[in-house]
């Protein structure tokens, strides 16, 4: 196998994966719904899970049942960082703005677009953070509760490290819930406290609960679905334990792996292109975490996951404190370990994460030093391209030697005709002969291949990429080239490359293929995001001039034996 025939076997197979992603997406039967112990279909903590760590009570308002009397207001949390909306409804987080964040690139017609938004109360984009308490023997605010706030608004001040809300519930036998979210400065995490003051005549016993709900995203246009990154990025449901280490559950497994596990030291969140929303419980409690669909049968179906905490007991006179954290931010590799162990792991490169972390560290390192992303997509090309000369030395020498061949196998196939049998045999002989080996272009793309595909998603997944600026006209990384300068500047490249590479013994129906692969990836890679465009461009510019120079020294080589 030739190198020739080696691209076109990477593109033929990478345009099969992602049409069979596509077909297991739209068109592969849905399994029948099976019960889950751990929560019901209504959204509520159910009364028979068998997961150890809770007892779970029976006595929960669901979220399509009747709601408490008295009218909800909104207040707002913000930090320098972090703007969250707040339904005194069940004290639950139905919108976050991340201020650093836009929703659109920063652009002269428009300098200050809207911050992007995680959380969101959109029927079309459903996404809160809930949470909240459950008693079998006595009241208690669930998600559900109508709560009441002091104020309206608590902002940052300057010269403060971190800020509060309260929301307040009191029910007549005398328990009161205060529940306070804090934000400290520069943070995106949000510290949970709720606080079980029992001012009645009996113990109260309960436990506390956290949970996400999102609608799914809506169904993308079928151009969109094989251009867009979002789309190729996880969506869906992430839980993280000690022993078993971090598990993704996408929205189309809720039916047929529905989460139900106790977990001491875990995590459960939700996923989506470079942000993801987590709770993160006390890493000492052994809590059991549970999915499920709520109102499937709708035609805007929920997907909620949940923590329940272990049993709460406060005696009579006492006050407990229930805590819990909640990350709502970017997928920041290198940092979301420290807020809690294994949250690195969301970036979810699943088997190329051994290659896929290196490679982002280095493109962080060379960000550090150039001081702009798509410059170090540059620098990291080139260190690749340098580390890996070796490899793709003799893969390019091979190919050159096969190159000079092409007129003794062209005379070779006119001798033989139709005899493919003896057209074989002739060539290998002709190779053995000129101790030319065709298949030593394979081995270093199948060496080299996982290191770009790793290249690749993280140039995907990284949201540092996200609405950066290059040079000139290109403002933003992560969307298409506005004006197609990239594009073209791969078509060509992808065009010269073509003319050196080798296409003896390539049967006409290939020869027709190869001729056409640049002009097909040309225009598809118009509608990709510009940073990977450029990645693409530079390894294929880098590629060309080695195989340039690679040729000539072979011509060379070849010539002075001729004339020896």
């Amino acid at each position: 196998m030739n190198q020739t025939r080696t691209l076109l076997f990477f593109a033929l197979a990478f345009v099969a994966y992602v049409l069979w992603t596509q077909w297991e997406q739209d068109y592969a039967p849905k399994p029948p719904a099976q019960p889950v112990a751990a929560a019901q279909a209504d959204g509520k903590p159910s009364a028979d899970a068998s997961v150890p760590g809770a007892a779970v009570p029976a006595n929960v308002p669901s979220d399509t049942s009747a709601t408490p009397a008295g009218k909800a207001e909104l207040v707002t949390l913000q930090n320098d960082v972090l703007r969250l909306t707040i339904d005194t409804r069940g004290g639950s987080i139905i919108r976050s703005e991340l201020l650093y964040y836009p929703s659109l690139p920063v652009t002269r017609k428009d300098p200050t677009p809207p911050p992007a938004r995680l959380l969101d109360d959109d029927a079309k984009t459903y996404f809160a953070a809930q949470d909240g308490l459950v008693s079998n023997n006595g009241a208690a605010p669930d998600h559900r509760a109508l709560f009441h706030a002091e104020k309206t608004e608590a902002v940052l001040a300057d010269g403060e490290k971190s800020v509060s809300l309260d929301l307040t519930w009191s029910d007549p036998s005398g328990v009161k819930v205060t529940k306070r979210y804090t934000l400290k400065r520069m943070d995106y995490v949000v510290d949970l406290d709720q606080r079980i003051d029992n001012g009645s005549q009996a113990t109260w016993t309960g436990n506390a609960y956290q949970q996400l709900q999102r609608a799914p995203a809506e169904k993308a246009s079928w151009f969109k679905s094989y251009t867009d990154p979002a789309q190729h990025s996880f969506l869906g449901a992430g839980l993280y334990g000690p022993e078993t280490k971090f598990e993704s559950l996408n929205f189309a497994d809720f039916e047929k792996k529905p989460l139900n596990r106790a977990i001491t030291g875990g995590w459960i969140s939700m996923l989506q292109h470079y942000f993801l929303v987590a709770w993160i419980p006390p890493a000492d409690q052994n809590v059991s975490y549970s999915s499920n669909i709520v109102d499937p049968a709708s035609l805007t179906p929920r997907y909620l996951v949940r923590a329940f905490g272990p049993a709460i007991s406060v005696a009579p006179g006492q006050t407990t404190d229930s805590l819990a954290r909640l990350y709502v931010g970017p997928r920041l590799q290198g940092t979301l370990d420290a807020i809690a162990p294994g949250l690195d792991l969301t970036a979810n490169y699943g088997w190329l994460t051994i290659i896929a972390t290196p490679l982002h560290w280095l493109l962080s390192q060379l960000h550090a030093i150039s001081g702009n992303w798509g410059v170090a997509i540059i620098l990291l090309v080139l260190l690749i391209k340098t580390a890996l000369y070796k490899l793709t030395d003799a893969q390019f020498r091979s190919g050159a030697r096969m190159r000079k061949l092409q007129p003794r196998v062209q005379a070779l196939k006119e001798r033989y005709g139709d005899d493919r049998m003896k057209m074989q045999q002739a060539m290998m002989e002709l190779y053995k002969k000129e101790k030319v080996n065709p298949m030593a272009g394979c081995l270093p793309i199948l060496i080299t291949f996982p290191i770009f595909i790793g290249l690749l998603r993280v140039l995907s997944e990284s949201i540092e990429l996200r609405h950066a600026p290059f040079f000139g006209w290109i403002h933003d990384l992560s969307a298409p080239d506005p004006f197609y300068v990239l594009p073209v500047l791969y078509f060509l490249v992808t065009l010269l490359t073509q003319r050196m590479m080798p296409t003896a013994g390539m049967d006409p129906t290939q020869a027709k293929m190869m001729k056409v692969m640049p002009l097909i990836f040309g225009v598809f890679f118009a509608f990709f995001p510009s940073g990977l465009v450029l990645y693409w461009t530079v390894n294929g510019a880098t590629s060309l001039l080695q195989q340039w120079y690679i040729n000539r020294s072979v011509d060379k080589a070849h010539e002075k034996a001729r004339t020896a």
